[in-house]
């Protein structure tokens, strides 16, 4: 079976600026991306994980974040059970990317 990758959150700015496209998925709930998010990512809560993992590619590679990375990892290992082998975890989640790559992304 497929291992999670982890990615840091310059890392990913390094593949945003780069004009990488990739599938940016936020995991958290919809009071926490209405406090902050990280640009050209997609609501897809955790609460509501089987409804929208089944409208997802499983052949295509997915990057899931959270607050702190935790959730956003067991949602790549529910997803990895279901068959999908191009899963990234963003290590630190939102709290990574406000600290390591842009302050103005409000903490919380």
């Amino acid at each position: 079976m497929a291992e999670i990758t982890h990615l840091t959150a310059p890392e990913l700015a390094r593949r945003l600026a780069a004009g990488e496209s990739v599938n940016l998925l936020d995991v958290r709930e919809r009071w926490e991306y209405a406090l902050n998010q990280i640009p050209g990512s997609r609501l897809t809560p955790m609460s509501e994980l089987p409804e929208w993992a089944q409208q997802l590619d499983p052949t295509q590679e997915y990057i899931l974040y959270c607050h702190h990375g935790i959730r956003s990892l067991h949602a790549c290992a529910y997803l990895r059970s279901r068959g999908f082998t191009r899963l990234v975890n963003l290590a630190g989640g939102i709290d990574a990317w406000s600290r390591e790559v842009d302050p103005t992304v409000p903490l919380y």
